[in-house]
């Protein structure tokens, strides 16, 4: 690699590539501009959210050639925004400029197979699961872990590629449906809620951490992530972010790492799965902390310092899904912002898509106050007015 080495700062003024156009990428580029810096996105949609706001849009594939090149000569360094970016193009990347997350890190997040075999080597506890490639490994499959789900290894999320089964025939059926691709089959665990920690790691080995968000999902996909002290006992807390350091210390991770964890009936923690990006469960810290974990993806890639994040108001986030502009009819109706936004504490944040769709990530609403009891009672109000279901 030419040019300066991978560990000297990038100052403001610097261009900053993405790989990805969609609203992490958005919000990835309108923090790095307010603290000055240019930046380049690459997404082959003409109106995809980053694409949108970002001052260079290269409309190409991302195993393109001629936009991975470009994306290269226009930035000073590269980061992603999509767990699914071929790992080979950000390893093309790292020929010419400094990439973070590495494309081996990724290409681990990618596979849940190599995820799982990642989280044993670190020690960290995850649901009992088996690996199924083969017919033989599907018909040697323990009645210890069924109930169970069965995932596809790769290019899965927000609960897509994810099937429920109870028995041996279910379980077959499920491999058949999902066109018999490598999977992993997870035992079901007795839930009582779920969480996750954001780690943010620099080149130098420096980690810091966002408070431990408690998380609701609804249909596979998040609805609502609480963060105020006492969201969750003291002695999960304080697991949760052993556990994340660990998966980031073991991967050599440079750049915003999510690990998502299940929190047991009996307390026991267990690691779900890890997105090397910032996640839709730290959007929170926009509003709510004096670093965001967009601005620790920034620091991370310009190998600026990493400060610990200070969380200064009580937050609660509320995902705002398609299926809000269809409340009322089968016809998208712009729902009731002015409402929202009189209420205390509420900051809105919108991704700038084109269409709503059902199940499709429109924005999140932040809401701050004094307290968490008065944060709780604002989140009941808007949900009631936007039409979500209260929590």
């Amino acid at each position: 690699m030419s040019g300066k080495p991978h560990n000297a700062v990038i100052l403001p003024g610097a261009t900053l590539g993405v790989l990805g156009g969609g609203q992490l990428g958005r919000m990835f580029a309108q923090t790095a501009q307010a603290m000055g810096y240019f930046t380049a996105v690459l997404d082959q949609d003409p109106t995809s959210p980053a694409g949108l706001v970002s001052h260079h849009h290269i409309r190409t594939g991302y195993e393109d050639p001629q936009g991975l090149a470009e994306l290269a000569r226009l930035s000073a360094a590269v980061t992603t925004e999509f767990e699914n970016v071929p790992a080979g193009s950000l390893n093309i990347l790292a020929q010419s400029v400094p990439v973070s997350p590495a494309g081996s890190a990724v290409a681990i997040a990618q596979d849940r197979a190599a995820e799982k075999a990642h989280f044993m080597k670190c020690g960290v506890p995850c649901a009992p699961y088996a690996v199924i490639e083969t017919p033989d490994q599907l018909a040697a499959v323990n009645d210890a872990l069924l109930p169970g789900i069965l995932k596809t290894a790769r290019m899965g999320y927000d609960g897509k590629g994810q099937v429920r089964v109870k028995t041996h025939e279910e379980l077959n059926a499920a491999w058949e449906d999902l066109g018999r691709v490598a999977c992993v089959l997870e035992k079901m665990l007795p839930l009582a809620h779920e969480c996750s920690v954001i780690i943010a790691r620099g080149r130098d080995g420096s980690i810091v951490n966002l408070p431990v968000q408690h998380n609701l999902h609804r249909d596979g996909i998040l609805a609502v992530t609480e963060v105020y002290e006492g969201n969750l006992p003291a002695t999960t807390v304080e697991k949760a972010i052993a556990a994340a350091q660990s998966v980031a210390i073991g991967l050599d991770y440079v750049g915003v790492l999510c690990v998502e964890f299940f929190v047991l009936a009996d307390g026991m923690l267990v690691v779900n799965e890890i997105a090397p990006r910032p996640h839709n469960s730290g959007h929170y810290s926009q509003n709510a902390c004096d670093v965001s974990q967009f601005e620790l993806q920034v620091r991370c890639m310009t190998n600026l310092p990493l400060t610990q994040p200070r969380q200064h108001s009580p937050s609660i986030m509320l995902n705002l899904l398609g299926d809000l502009w269809f409340k009322d009819s089968d016809v998208a109706t712009t729902p009731a912002w002015d409402q929202v936004l009189a209420l205390p504490g509420c900051t809105l944040h919108l991704y700038g898509k084109h269409d709503a769709k059902r199940a499709r990530k429109m924005g999140h609403l932040n809401i701050t106050g004094a307290t968490p009891e008065a944060v709780r009672a604002t989140a009941l109000k808007a949900a009631a007015i936007l039409g979500i279901e209260p929590f």
